[in-house]
């Protein structure tokens, strides 16, 4: 080949990838519109947006109008068009669209577990609750989520080790923090909280690109999973659940299986110690307020692993805040020439 065709040869391929990435934006913005049309059927107002995706994502006037429908009495059912709505969004593959979904993942899931207790059909919540979990499997391939633990019978920079050097010190310890899947096309009852909390699990792994306000809804769902009155103490229930107003049946103490308890505590460090926390305080007011709570029912149930974990969230939580009011990084290796006795 001459330098004159491969001069030439360079500038079609970057033309190539040019187009196919401009091909994916049409698609992706096709995509969106099309959802936006799809929905402006189940909600009243869908304001006019030159980017569809972030009026999805971020926009009150939407975000209130769902939330609305999703907290209705008759809501989640399998004829529920906004749940069929959320379903086929996911569906659509386009990464955009499918945080749309999870932006609303905090309230879907709260109102669900709130109600499964009630016997009522919530189909329509289960099948987007499977889309997740079903996504989750494909992405993982089944395979297990684990992370490196330090060893620490091996000194380090922060400790000394009276237990002699092993000669594999360059052993991996691994710990597995979410177990490996299996395919689940219906939720039973004894996979339910495996199932919502894989769900949880994908909404951490993207929360850094979600909006505050679902991350609030999150911090309000949590507190009353751990801290809500019981349904059956009111005697305006029946077994159906019906004469029950909706805040007292969305305050029911739920079980906190460990399924649970883990992805839910990732979700409220990141709003304890995220970005998001020096920016809004009332998040951190609201993710601490919640971890009170959770605190407070592994105390009430005797549970010494969620008390360890949310004892030390809690810790962990005074410590950041206390490092920003006096301005000290505890994480930070100081170095100086006196010595501390």
């Amino acid at each position: 080949m001459s330098i004159s065709e491969s001069a030439h040869s360079s500038p079609t391929a970057a033309t190539i990838a040019t187009e196919n990435t401009r091909s994916t934006s049409i698609r992706s913005t096709f995509k969106a519109q099309s959802a936006i049309e799809s929905l402006s059927s189940i909600i009243t107002t869908v304001p006019d947006s030159s980017n569809p995706s972030s009026s999805l994502l971020n926009d009150p006037e939407i975000a209130s109008q769902i939330s609305s429908l999703l907290r209705k009495a008759d809501a989640g059912a399998g004829n529920d068009n906004l749940c069929r709505w959320l379903y086929d969004t996911f569906q659509s593959t386009d990464p955009q669209l499918q945080l749309v979904v999870l932006r609303f993942l905090p309230i879907l899931a709260g109102v669900y577990l709130s109600r499964v207790t009630l016997r009522k059909p919530l189909a329509g919540f289960e099948a987007v609750l499977l889309a997740l979990y079903a996504h989750e499997t494909t992405s993982r391939s089944g395979q297990p989520m684990t992370v490196n633990v330090p060893d620490i019978s091996h000194p380090s920079i922060y400790h000394e080790s009276n237990t002699a050097v092993k000669n594999n010190a360059t052993n991996l310890n691994l710990a597995v923090i979410s177990p490996s899947l299996e395919p689940h096309g219906t939720v039973r009852s004894t996979k339910r909280a495996r199932i919502v909390g894989v769900a949880l699990e994908l909404y951490y792994s993207k929360i850094s690109q979600l909006p505050v306000a679902s991350k609030f809804d999150f911090c309000e769902f949590c507190e009353a999973w751990a801290s809500g009155g019981d349904h059956q103490q009111d005697s305006s229930v029946n077994n159906n659940g019906e004469g029950l107003g909706l805040d007292q049946r969305e305050r029911m103490r739920i079980p906190l299986s460990w399924e649970l308890v883990q992805p839910i505590l990732r979700i409220l460090g990141h709003c304890l110690m995220g970005p998001d926390q020096k920016q809004n305080k009332q998040l951190f007011d609201a993710a601490y307020c919640a971890c009170k709570s959770l605190y407070g029912r592994s105390l009430h149930g005797i549970n010494p692993k969620a008390m360890l974990a949310t004892g030390s969230l809690l810790s962990l939580a005074k410590l950041s805040l206390d490092s920003q009011n006096d301005g000290i990084d505890y994480t930070e290796i100081r170095i100086t020439n006196a010595i501390s006795l």
